[in-house]
């Protein structure tokens, strides 16, 4: 499977929970963290843990590898680190403080239809 094939899957898995604003960043020759980053969030706690769980349940069910899946302790910030693909996943009030888009400005966006 492509990186690209892996980020159709990963942002499907997050519409399909109602995430907001998805936003994709093109990572490939600015971090060597991975090739995308996804950004999104959900409007509560319980919307953040429901994205962060389909996210982990379609990597697994795809064989992807997830290194890091950290912060479903406050659902504030989830993230899952899938090697191509990195995601973060805010609660509303959290995104516009850490404004990760913003911070790689850089980084051209990506369009990804989600069917």
């Amino acid at each position: 499977m492509t990186a690209r094939e892996e980020l159709e899957l990963i942002v499907k898995a997050a519409d399909d929970k109602r995430a907001e604003e998805i936003v994709v960043l093109d990572m490939e020759g600015i971090s060597p963290i991975a090739d995308y980053f996804v950004i999104c969030h959900g409007n509560s706690e319980k919307q953040v843990e429901a994205i962060a769980r389909e996210i982990k349940d379609v990597a697994g069910e795809n064989g992807l590898p997830l290194h890091k899946f950290e912060g479903m302790d406050t659902a504030r910030w989830v993230l899952a680190d899938l090697e191509n693909v990195v995601v973060h996943i805010f609660h509303r009030d959290d995104r516009d403080y850490y404004n990760l888009e913003k911070l790689w400005a850089d980084a051209p966006h990506v369009e990804v239809e989600v069917g």
